[in-house]
This record gives structure tokens, C-alpha cells and sequence, in this order.
């Protein structure tokens, strides 16, 4: 298995150097390619979602890729095909697939929630059993992996579902100032065409990858895995029984893509990415960090040892503003318990400041805050 592995991250790598400071978004996708499990795409247009999937896509060899545009008034056709006419004059319901996302092995759908009824039914089971099913037509569909995009969330019910699908959820945003410079040159360059050295790899090797993930073993993260679950759920977190079960594949890829046959603690950073709302993005963070801190394995993925370096005027400012907030008057319930979510997370980062003065003051600020919160119950 290591030369496929070598294989795909060298493409990854490629992908890195073309989108400069979307490491994390392209390790994502390499991580639900080999688990076979879908992508969300969050952030505002100009974030390079569509160009990444689309060069990861062409370096698929031999795959056939699917891109579409969905909005209000997008028919089933155009995803899935029409129905062939010859079929339909004798008596005959069929779809013709043909180019179509029935036989694609990338498919990326943008501005996926303008998904309306007429198409919805057939895209859940898609997206979730792999299985297109038109009327008696039932085909298992070849897609590698479905990646979705869009700079809204679901406010629907209808379009909840459509989420959930999304196994794994990336938020996209513009990149940092200091690495702008080199997001122009690299830019230039793509727009040059300057890809005569992109590596490739085959539809086949990635379904080999994908078979060999579900041999990982997980046994020695299966405790913590568990107990994990549980302080999400309790965090506010909503995880179904089914999402626990896919997000093992997440773990196992994250362990296959560093060449590992069995699972390390942290390979637990890619949780950090099962948020359905933009405030559970950093109650996750200081939940999954507190736990893949304590592992120093030097074979652990390079996404878990990325923390960000807490800046301590930001840290005191954000206590300032919940304390603030908290003063306002009475709250909801769900309120309070949002407010007492992102302060647990502060008191994490708080733990990583280096200087000890500016980590005291603060945590001295931070538990002033728990003792009033205290005495307002």
C-alpha cells in the first residue's frame, strides 16, 4: 500500500502548491476521499472551492467527473440525464446517464442547498447509499466521493437532510495576509497552464485505498473515541448513531494517509470538522485539540499538530464580550448554554498561551466569569 499512498499524497501535495494556505481544506478531501464519505464546502465565492475540486478531479486518471451548478429551477435531467426517447417510444422508462452525475466518479455540486423537491429525494439516496433509483431504474453509482458547496447554510427543514449527508463539513475563507503574495504568483502560474508535471492517480487505486481503510484498526482509540462522543453530545453537538459510525472511516483515513495500519489519538483532528453551525466550529476545536494534544506520536498526521497560537488581546477580548453579553439581562437557556460552550473553549486556548503572566490574568478573568455565571442560577 505505500506507493498508493505515496501516489495520492503526492497529488495532494501538487494541489497544495497550485492553492497556497488551503492545506487543510485539500488534507480534508484527500482524508473523504479514501473513507468514501462527503464533503461540505462552506465559506464566501472567491475562496477557490469549485478550482480545488475541480484540479483534485482532473487528477483522477481514467475517472469521469461531474460538476453542475444547481439553482431554483434545476430538473432532475440535468443531474441525472434524460430519458432515452428509442427506450421511451417502446413503452420504456430509462434514463440516459450518459455524461451524467449516474456515471461520474467525482461529483461536486455548487450552491448545492438551491436543491429543490424534484430532485431531492433522488440526491439524498445518492448521497447517502450511493444507489441512483428512477422510477423501476436502480444503479449503484460509481462516485469516489460527493463534495457539496455553498456560502449559506440550511435554513429549511426540507434542506437539513441534504446537510447531514455531509459527513465531513470545511469551512472556507479568504487566506492570510502574509501568504497573499504567494496566492498571486501561484495564481498566475495556473492561469499559465503551468501543469505538464501534475501527478496522477487511477479511479482503481483510490478504490483499493478505500477498500484497505476499512482494514485499520481502531482498537487502541475505540475509549477515548467513545467517551469523546459522549462530551459532544453533551457539549450541545448532535451526532446520531449513523454520523458515529461513518466518522470511524474519518479516523481510519486519517491513519491510513500518514501509512499507518492502526489508529492513533490523534488521529481524532478530523472531529474538529462534523460542526453544524458556524458557533460549534470552535467548541469542537477546544474539545478535540484538549484530547489530541496528549499525543506525541511522530508518525501523527501534520494537520494534528497544527493549533493555531493563541494571541492573548484576542482571548481577553472575546471573554470581555461574553461577559458583556451575559450582563445583557435574562437568557434563554440555549443561550446560556452557547455562551458557557464558547468560554470552556477560551479557557482551553487559554492553556496554550505561552507567557505565564498573560495566561494567569486571563484565567484569573475567565473563572470571575464561571463564579457569576454561578450565582445567577
Amino acid at each position: 500500500m505505500n506507493a498508493n499512498i505515496e501516489r495520492l499524497n503526492q497529488v495532494l501535495t501538487y494541489v497544495k502548491n497550485t492553492f497556497i494556505g488551503k492545506n487543510e481544506i485539500i488534507d480534508l478531501l484527500g482524508i473523504s476521499l479514501i473513507a468514501r464519505e462527503n464533503v461540505f464546502l462552506y465559506g464566501p465565492p472567491g475562496t477557490a472551492k469549485s478550482a480545488i475540486v475541480r484540479m483534485l478531479a482532473s487528477c483522477i486518471a481514467e475517472g469521469k467527473n461531474f460538476e453542475y451548478l444547481l439553482t431554483r429551477f434545476t430538473e432532475p435531467n440535468e443531474i441525472f440525464g434524460p430519458f432515452d426517447i428509442r427506450k421511451l417510444k417502446e413503452g420504456e422508462l430509462k434514463t440516459n446517464t450518459e455524461g451524467m452525475m449516474p456515471e461520474a466518479s467525482m461529483v461536486f455540486l455548487d450552491e448545492i442547498f438551491n436543491a429543490n423537491s424534484a430532485i431531492l429525494n433522488s440526491l439524498l439516496m445518492a448521497l447517502n447509499e450511493k444507489i441512483f433509483r428512477r422510477g423501476k431504474e436502480t444503479k449503484n453509482l460509481p462516485a469516489l466521493m460527493f463534495v457539496g458547496a455553498s456560502n449559506v447554510l440550511p435554513e429549511e427543514e426540507a434542506l437539513n437532510a441534504l446537510f447531514d449527508r455531509f459527513l465531513v463539513r470545511v469551512n472556507c475563507d479568504y487566506v492570510a495576509p502574509e501568504l497573499l503574495q504567494q496566492v498571486l504568483l501561484a495564481g498566475r502560474q495556473l492561469e499559465q497552464g503551468a501543469d505538464l508535471l501534475k501527478p496522477e492517480i487511477t479511479a482503481d487505486v483510490v478504490k483499493e485505498l478505500q477498500q484497505h481503510c476499512r482494514s485499520i484498526d481502531l482498537q487502541p482509540v475505540y475509549e477515548v473515541y467513545v467517551n469523546t462522543i459522549f462530551s459532544l453530545r453533551n457539549a450541545g453537538i448532535s451526532i446520531s448513531d449513523r454520523r458515529a459510525v461513518k466518522m470511524q472511516h474519518l479516523i481510519a483515513a486519517s491513519a491510513l494517509m500518514c501509512d499507518r495500519s492502526a489508529a492513533v489519538l490523534s488521529d481524532l483532528w478530523v472531529l474538529k470538522h462534523i460542526w453544524d453551525t458556524e458557533e460549534q466550529i470552535e467548541i469542537l476545536e477546544g474539545i478535540i485539540n484538549g484530547i489530541i494534544d496528549k499525543d506525541d506520536d511522530p508518525k501523527a498526521h501534520p494537520q494534528a499538530r497544527f493549533n493555531k497560537v493563541p494571541d492573548p488581546e484576542e482571548i481577553m477580548k472575546d471573554v470581555q464580550l461574553l461577559q458583556a453579553e451575559w450582563e445583557t439581562g435574562e437568557l434563554k437557556f440555549e443561550k446560556q448554554n452557547i455562551i458557557k460552550d464558547k468560554l470552556r473553549y477560551l479557557q482551553t486556548r487559554a492553556d496554550w498561551i505561552k507567557s505565564a503572566e498573560q495566561k494567569q490574568f486571563i484565567q484569573t478573568e475567565i473563572e470571575a466569569l464561571w463564579q457569576k455565571m454561578l450565582q445567577t442560577i
